[in-house]
């Protein structure tokens, strides 16, 4: 196989091994001052926080939503960290206003490294319910499911990849689901594009990578049951603030027995942003709790 040669080690013996282990190196690699980047749907509640998570690390942030005010209590949570935070106006379903928005990230901070798709979300009239069957959603409601998770990853990345293919380098993340793996009952679009965001992801990294630069590197995160505006009522009661019999479900079939918090993101974007994965381009890291590896037995 193609890569690094393999030492021979003679029989009985232990390869050699460096004297010092590099912690300075190792602590670096998570260090992003003097990086800058980009986040769609960084005004919301999951995108917000991961751009506070990377302010946090040095980062210069960009934060690229429909209506960025969202963003600011969190912006001002941060105190002095606040400032390497640049709001920037984007619809990231129009392709000029994406290509303007991502010239104006590089002339206010000065340089792209890397870019978190995080622009997505399901919408109730796309979601079977008592009151409305999988024959009567209507195609707007599965277009606009469609396009934002879908399309709204896909623009962005041509209008930020172009960038990273005209420097020879840069990392994407972009956002899937775990229903990408296994659709859940009540969401067919939101799962179906969920799905085409891991497989255009695993395009994208193998297409830059060949094309341009295997400095340029494209992977995903999934998401597992994180509570956010879109999901609450249908994990919790509204009046109650207890377990709907679909949120009881969910918890019943999560090992670790608990939806994901914001933060239990953090370590894995950072991994896959920062030079420590450097040889991983293409692949979509669930974030679940164990949900996956359930079978219920």
């Amino acid at each position: 196989m193609a890569g690094t040669p393999i030492l021979e080690v003679e029989r009985g013996k232990e390869p050699a091994m460096p004297e010092t282990l590099d912690l300075d190196a190792l602590t670096k690699m998570y260090d992003f001052r003097g990086k800058t980047v980009a986040v769609t749907g960084g005004a919301g509640i999951l995108g917000s926080e991961l751009v506070g998570a990377l302010a946090g690390c040095g980062a210069q942030v960009a934060v690229l939503d429909l209506n960025v005010e969202p963003a600011k209590p969190m912006i001002e949570r941060l105190g002095e960290r606040g400032k390497q935070i640049t709001l920037v106006p984007c619809d990231v379903l129009n392709r000029d206003n994406i290509v303007e928005a991502a010239k104006e990230v590089v002339g206010r901070l000065g340089k792209l490294d890397c870019l978190v798709n995080g622009a997505g979300g399901n919408k109730p009239q796309a979601t079977t319910s008592a009151d409305l069957k999988f024959f009567d959603l209507p195609a707007d409601a599965l277009r606009w499911v469609f396009d934002l998770n879908v399309v709204g990853t896909v623009l962005p990345s041509q209008a930020f990849g172009k960038i990273m293919a005209d420097q020879g380098y840069g990392t994407i993340v972009n956002i899937s689901s775990m229903n990408a793996f296994r659709p859940l009952t009540r969401i067919p679009a939101y799962s179906a594009a969920k799905a085409a965001v891991s497989n255009f992801t695993q395009w994208l990294a193998v297409h830059l990578a060949q094309e341009y630069s295997p400095k340029i590197r494209v992977n995903a995160i999934a998401p597992g049951f994180f509570l956010t505006n879109q999901n609450r009522f249908l994990l919790t009661d509204r009046e109650t603030g207890g377990l709907t019999e679909r949120g009881k479900s969910i918890i019943a079939h999560t090992p670790m027995a608990r939806f994901g918090e914001p933060r239990d993101l953090f370590g894995a974007v950072l991994w896959l942003l920062s030079p420590a994965s450097d040889f991983v381009t293409g692949v979509v890291i669930p974030i679940d709790g164990g949900f996956s590896a359930y079978s219920g037995v």
